[in-house]
């Protein structure tokens, strides 16, 4: 296989970009970043700030399936030895089922579990031993959750469909990591309330991207199945094992 890469979708803003900033900074073994986003032109902006790795912008709308041959062909050409795979590309919107519309629910599925799903099994081929993927969950797979009924229905994909993963890639050495943070204070979380005013609760709990991101590249470096930050969203997981879900 040919030269080290990071790929990184959802990567012109939140936690992707932030994912992106910090491997640039922290990830010695990568000497390419794949950077996805639909947005390509903010991609190649971001670009700018990387200082010790190579940058590639691909821009491709991950809710198209006709862009998924992108990425295919891309990797089909290069044969790179995909170290580090990202998949922190989501969308998410509040408010109650019949308020949103069908486009905006669809949407959700589409991007935070059909596109995952298809990265992750477009990027297999081309990882080795002791490569490392992380999946952007939430604290959101944990329960179900009113008003929030499908991005946490999405999420709870994610995360067992990435325990699985896992297992099944254990004889391979190749770790799954799944990030599953509470309200971060990005672009995502203005996009999903629009129109809503933050609840006290996700106000109280709100964190940077930053030290999220680092515990992340810390977990996955140490092959934890899980990468929870801060003992309130650790406080909801082990709720969760207890409480009932209905």
């Amino acid at each position: 296989m040919g030269k080290a890469i990071a790929i990184v979708t959802g990567a012109s803003s939140g936690m992707g970009w932030e994912f992106v900033r910090q491997l640039d900074a922290s990830v010695h073994h990568i000497d390419e970043i794949w950077m996805i986003a639909r947005r390509k032109e903010h991609l190649e902006m971001l670009a700018g700030n990387i200082t010790h790795c190579t940058v590639k912008c691909i821009g491709m709308d991950l809710c198209k399936e006709a862009d998924w041959d992108i990425l295919d062909k891309q990797l089909e050409a290069e044969q790179p030895n995909v170290r580090i795979l990202v998949n922190a590309a989501g969308v998410g919107r509040a408010g109650v089922f019949t308020g949103i519309t069908r486009t905006e629910a669809v949407n959700m599925v589409d991007l935070n579990d059909k596109a995952l799903v298809a990265v992750t099994h477009m990027v297999l081929p081309y990882m080795t031993k002791h490569s490392r993927i992380l999946q952007l969950c939430s604290s959101s797979a944990f329960f179900p959750q009113k008003e929030f009924a499908v991005y946490a229905a999405s999420k709870s994909f994610v995360l067992r469909f990435s325990l699985a993963l896992r297992t099944e890639l254990r004889d391979r050495n190749i770790s799954v990591t799944i990030v599953c943070p509470g309200p971060v204070d990005t672009e995502f979380l203005r996009i999903s309330n629009e129109g809503r005013s933050y609840s006290p609760i996700k106000k109280l709990f709100m964190v940077k991207p930053e030290p999220v991101v680092r515990q992340a590249l810390v977990d996955a470096r140490k092959k934890r199945t899980f990468s929870i930050y801060g003992l309130p969203m650790k406080a909801v997981y082990m709720a969760s094992k207890f409480l009932p879900h209905v």
